[in-house]
């Protein structure tokens, strides 16, 4: 059982380019819920409060950078690369880019993993860093941390046309052809934290259409999409 009160972030923070005024957010930011498990007398709260926020942060300030790059660009577009910006992949990349791998607090089930999983886990911090931020130093700064560390990405994405995976094809056939944005519903969910399984459908509306299954939400939503493309191609056949 640790007897620590908090982690040494000062290396972080300067990675980060950021200097926080409150400690318990970053160290908030940082904590895992698997991490609880096994210390319980861990001061702090896991991060799933602040992963909320920050996605949320992230997909505003992602959003308004696009919106003022691309003047002409449609909201398909828009769309496509915004996902491709804040998926979980990019995400984990980023946080990695930042060494947060090396300050986030898991269970040791969870440190030895280095799959999928563990890639959530990162993106989820990197999230949850995000919504600190915001929390501690306002919209201005959290929306430059973002430019610099996400959007930055974004000629990557152009030149390998990363943005368009399976939810974005999809999001932009059926905004093409219904006008409006599929969405997505955790069915399902089973087995332990650290193999969980995600069932999730996709709806048009509030027509289900199909659905799909995978290690985290992200993971499951993209193969409910894929599911669904091939459904639409037969249709189209």
């Amino acid at each position: 059982m640790s007897s620590k009160t908090s982690t040494d972030t000062a290396k972080l923070e300067e990675k980060l380019n950021v200097k926080f005024v409150r400690n318990d957010l970053i160290q908030e930011a940082l904590t895992h819920r698997s991490y609880l498990n096994e210390n319980h007398r861990w001061p702090f709260n896991h991060n799933e409060r602040l992963e909320f926020l920050g996605d949320a942060v992230l997909e505003l300030s992602v959003s308004v950078l696009l919106y003022k790059k691309f003047p002409e660009e449609s909201e398909g577009q828009m769309t496509m690369l915004r996902a491709a910006l804040v998926n979980y992949q990019r995400l984990a990349k980023v946080a990695k880019e930042l060494d947060l791998h090396k300050f986030v607090l898991m269970s040791r089930g969870e440190a030895k993993d280095s799959g999928r999983a563990h890639e959530v886990i990162l993106a989820n911090t990197f999230e949850s860093i995000v919504g600190a931020i915001y929390l501690d130093q306002g919209f201005k700064v959290a929306h430059s941390f973002i430019e610099q560390a996400v959007f930055t990405h974004l000629d990557e994405v152009l030149k390998t046309k990363s943005y368009k995976d399976p939810k974005s094809e999809l999001q932009e056939i059926v905004q093409e052809e219904r006008r409006l944005t599929p969405t997505y519903k955790v069915l399902d969910e089973k087995g332990p934290a650290h193999d969980r399984i995600f069932r999730v459908g996709v709806y048009f509306g509030t027509e289900f259409v199909t659905e799909g299954s995978g290690n985290s939400k992200q993971e499951a939503e993209v193969d409910a999409a894929k599911q669904a493309l091939k459904k639409a191609k037969k249709l189209s056949a």
